[in-house]
């Protein structure tokens, strides 16, 4: 069954306040009637002793005390007995108070010189009465005692008369709180409302919206999270498209650097064939058509051997091989363009690491790593450094470039993903689909590459292979 959330909220606040009603309620009535009880005890107490104050003066006769006292006391529903320590009445003839009807317990208690106070009492008559018994005391010997009752009819009308009111004042607490309960739904289903439609919005594809903010409660605390979820999901939006942006840039620039040599090219064998370059040109020529042939298979070769290798349809032929030799492969290849930039390629490995890979591709991964450090280095260090460690081959490939930022380091590893010269500060920088590449060949070695920079320091690269295949790491 469907409960709406307004309805839970109105009757969880109406049932709270009910509850604790009742619970006033009785806990008034008991304090209330504790009080009267209180009340009629101390006044019949106060009776008591101004009796056998006047009895021990022995300015009157006791049977005039008495009297004076017996009308007095009968106006108020009153009723009192004096006895001596045989428990014989000494009220006059003509007026007699209540029989005196004591167990031995409590003419023990008497006797002692202990008042008896009983709140209420049915058991000695024929109503329920308050009744007070003071020991009549003289010279620390006991001589007798005065017996008070009063009826206790008028203390149960007025406790009634009270939990009346109290129903009242209980009815018209319900009304107001039942109003404010409602609002008080009404407001949070609302928020809740509005929450509902932000997350079906966002549902729909708008990473726009937004919902009040509050810090008052959880409510407003869901709100602030989902203004964040919002925002970084619109961040991540525009990230996509920047990436899908940057990913058409990079075929536009594909397009742009496949269609230069093509038309030099072209325009060469066009002058050749039909002799419109000169002959002392034409070893220039077919110079500047083999840069541009070998340039055009190099473009061609990086986007396929990325669409080979996320297919698996590259075969490796893995063989033990000395890590020392392919470093200063590395180091004679690389080096011409490390002099550029003013670097220095150093190699620290042992002589007896080996690693047990495909050459052609572990060649292919680790000169596109020492690029990427060559192209970020200037006026630095560039060390290739391998050892064996365990079951596996460490090769680390460290400079001392400009780093990457922190939020960069995972993007690095994206197909089409270039750094932003702004924030390289390097006009040379872009990755493009090298490091995409090596990931990929790293991987199918059964291995694995992570990376550590820290900008204005430098970049290590980390790469792990197991010393033998399907070996795990």
């Amino acid at each position: 069954m469907k409960v709406k959330y307004i309805y839970q909220q109105f009757i969880s606040h109406i049932s709270i306040i009910i509850v604790a009603f009742l619970i006033l309620s009785l806990v008034f009535t008991q304090y209330v009637e504790t009080l009267v009880y209180k009340n009629k005890t101390e006044e019949l107490i106060s009776y008591g002793e101004n009796i056998l104050r006047d009895l021990d003066r022995g300015g009157e006769r006791p049977d005039q005390v008495i009297n004076q006292y017996a009308r007095v006391l009968f106006g108020r529903d009153i009723q009192f007995s004096v006895f001596d320590e045989n428990i014989q009445l000494l009220n006059p003839i003509r007026w007699r108070g209540p029989a005196i009807e004591l167990s031995e317990k409590e003419w023990s208690q008497l006797t002692s010189g202990k008042p008896i106070v009983k709140n209420y009492d049915l058991e000695r008559y024929d109503r329920a009465v308050t009744l007070v018994v003071l020991p009549y005391v003289d010279r620390g010997n006991f001589i007798g005692g005065i017996l008070l009752t009063s009826p206790i009819s008028g203390t149960r009308e007025m406790i009634t008369e009270i939990n009346k009111y109290l129903i009242y004042t209980m009815l018209i607490a319900l009304g107001v709180s039942f109003l404010l309960s409602w609002v008080l739904a009404r407001i949070h289903v609302n928020r809740i409302k509005k929450l509902q439609e932000a997350t079906s919005a966002v549902s729909a594809g708008d990473y726009t919206v937004k919902v009040p903010k509050s810090d008052f409660d959880e409510i407003g605390e869901l709100a602030n999270d989902f203004n964040s979820m919002v925002s970084r999901l619109n961040e991540s939006k525009s990230e996509i498209e920047s990436l899908e942006n940057r990913r058409r840039q990079f075929m536009s620039d594909v397009s742009h650097e496949l269609r230069t040599p093509l038309t030099t090219i072209s325009g060469i064998i066009e002058g050749l064939r039909n002799d419109m370059i000169p002959e002392e040109e034409k070893e220039r020529g077919i110079k500047l058509v083999s840069q541009e042939t070998k340039r055009l298979i190099r473009l061609v070769n990086e986007n396929l051997d990325y669409d080979k290798i996320r297919s698996n349809q590259v075969q490796l032929v893995k063989e033990d091989i000395e890590l020392i030799e392919v470093f200063e492969i590395i180091q004679d290849q690389l080096g011409f363009q490390a002099e550029e930039r003013h670097n220095r390629i150093e190699i620290e490995a042992d002589e007896k690491a080996m690693v047990h890979a495909d050459y052609d591709r572990l060649l292919q991964i680790l000169i596109n790593i020492t690029k990427n450090s060559i192209q970020f280095t200037e006026n630095g260090t560039i060390w290739l450094r391998g050892r064996m460690v365990g079951p596996k081959t460490m090769i680390e490939i460290e400079d001392t470039g400009i780093g990457i930022e922190p939020a960069e380091i995972e993007k690095i590893w994206h197909r089409f993903y270039k750094a932003d010269i702004s924030r390289t500060s390097n006009p040379f920088g872009e990755f493009g689909l090298g490091l995409s590449i090596v990931k990929q060949l790293v991987q199918m070695h059964d291995g694995k590459i992570s990376v550590k920079s820290e900008q204005g320091k430098g970049t290590k690269f980390i790469i792990e292979i197991p010393v033998e295949k399907g070996q795990s790491l």
